[in-house]
Parts: structure tokens; sequence; C-alpha cells
């Protein structure tokens, strides 16, 4: 970030009612009647602070309705996002404290005037309601699926077998790390279909042993010889097997990831195709899966592949 820009960012946040609105909208979507209400502050007021932060690009909005909803940006420039959470964080004032304890009586009398499906209509999937999670929505889905033998490869603690093993016959987790591999074990102990072991990706030794489905879900970051991992991957597959591998889509943010011991910066979509034509597979579809709101915007992407 240059001088001017955060100077710039810095005159914005002088005044502490932008301050208040920004750790308001970093937690929760309101709109500019529920944020005057927890301010105590007239509406037209707000609606000025709002339109200069919005201006900056640290607040976005959406409309439902008759309604616009405010909250916090988590894309934009990574350098500024960096400076309003380093302010944020150096603050610890009663005010704010108050600010945020006014919000759940403003989100009940929300609740009381409107379903609460119609307050987040278009942005669902942010909103947490009772008993709908990621979580319960994916177990909900597994249960249509039916996997046969599974090879779960770079699968970590065990998270993905968990999932998988009341729809699967067999399945092998393979990790390459000692530590993880005990604490896949443990936790896997209940499913007398599951097999945890440690092994090395690119030369996988498993006999004869054969699977339908061999899954590498963000496992191909880790491989020091990617197209090996993958070739190895459609070796262990049956005729008419399947691979998905999923992983994060090129990057040049080599420090964000060292934190994780990436070895690479991830893969083009072309890069993932080439590999399983390599390995003789047939490349079933290529997508970009996701990219993440909060900078850097890491995108996943994903290969479904099949062996003839």
């Amino acid at each position: 970030m240059d001088l001017a820009t955060a100077s710039s960012v810095l005159r914005l946040l002088a005044d502490p009612t932008r301050v208040r609105l920004l750790a308001l909208l970093e937690s929760e979507e309101l709109t500019v009647a529920e944020l005057a209400a927890v301010l105590h502050l007239a509406q037209p007021r707000v609606s000025t602070h709002l339109a200069k932060l919005k201006e900056a690009n640290l607040v976005r909005d959406r409309r439902a309705g008759v309604s616009a909803y405010y909250r916090a940006n988590a894309e934009g420039d990574e350098h500024q996002h960096q400076l309003v959470k380093s302010l944020r964080e150096s603050i610890d004032d009663a005010l704010l404290r108050e600010d945020a304890a006014r919000v759940p009586g403003v989100l009940a009398q929300r609740a009381r005037e409107a379903g609460w499906a119609d307050t987040v209509a278009g942005d669902m999937e942010r909103h947490y309601s009772p008993g709908r999670t990621w979580e319960t929505l994916a177990r909900s889905l597994l249960q249509l699926l039916e996997t046969g033998d599974v090879l779960d490869i770079a699968s970590g603690d065990g998270i993905t077998a968990e999932l998988l093993a009341p729809h699967a016959r067999s399945i092998v987790c393979i990790d390459s790390s000692e530590r993880v591999v005990e604490a896949a074990a443990r936790r896997l102990q209940a499913f007398s279909n599951v097999e945890v072991r440690q092994g090395d990706m690119q030369a996988l030794d498993l006999g004869e042993r054969r699977f339908d489905l061999v899954l590498m879900l963000h496992a191909l970051t880790y491989a020091a010889e990617p197209a090996v991992a993958v070739s190895e991957a459609a070796r262990v597959l049956r005729p008419g097997g399947r691979l998905l591998a999923v992983t994060l889509g090129e990057h040049d943010h080599r420090a964000a990831v060292e934190p994780f011991d990436h070895i690479n910066l991830g893969f083009s979509l072309k890069q993932l195709g080439g590999f399983a034509a390599a390995a003789g597979l047939d490349v079933v579809s290529a997508n970009r899966l996701s990219r993440e709101r909060k900078a850097p915007h890491f995108e996943v992407i994903s290969l479904l592949a099949r062996k003839p």
C-alpha cells in the first residue's frame, strides 16, 4: 500500500462513528435503520458514513426487496484490510461493547417483522439457523452415495473417511505424517471397514488392492511430483474407477501458504487435465469450485477423471 492510500484510510477512520459501523458490520449484516437503532443515531447520518465506507470499498451491500443490507467487505485490497484489522484489534472501548450488546435485540425485532428466510434471501449460505449447517448438509447428501472401495490419499486426520465410511464398502486412508495417521486411527476406530496407513502418495504400497474411487482432496499441493502422484492414483484404480482431485488454483501467494507446508503454488485446470491424460485417465470434468471472499482470494479447482 502506498502512502497516499494508507493516509486516505486513516483519515476515513478518524471518525469514531465509522469505526463503530465497521465493528458492527464485521460480525452482522444490517440495514441502515438497524444500524441507526444500534448506534442511537439518525438514519441520514448513518447513510452518509456508509456511503464513504462503501466508496473506500470497506463495506458492501445487497438488495433484498426494498431493503439494503450492509456488511464489511471481505474482498478488495489485502493490505488495506490488514491496516483496518490492525486498527480494530488495537481498540478496546466500552462504546463498542455496548453497540455489540444491542445487536441481538435489533435482530430479534427483524425476525418479528419478517420471516427469517426473507431477511437472508440471496445470501442464505452465510447465515446460521438451528440445525442447518454445512456439516448437516454434507452428511445428508452423502446418504445418496454408493462409493464401493475408496482410497483417500493425504487423508489428514480422517474427517472425510468418517463422513464416507457408512456409505463405502471399504476405505483405505494414506497420509505421510505419523502423528496425523495416529490421530486418524483414533477418530476412525469405530469403523471396521476403514484402514489407516502411513505412506507416500508418489509411491503407493498397496500390493494388488484396487479401488472404485480415489480421493486426492488438497493432496497435490503437498506433492513434490504431482504428475507422479496422479499416475500412482490411476494405477490403483479399477477399470471404470474414478479419481476426484481437489486443489488450489494457481497463485503467487507463497508467504500465505508457507505456514501450511505447501510444496507448490497450486495448479491450472489445464495442468490437472494433463496429469490425468498422461496417467491414462479420461477427464470427466475440470472445474473451478470456489473463490474465497477474503484476501488473497484463493481459488479451489477440481478434476474428476475415469479409468477406461
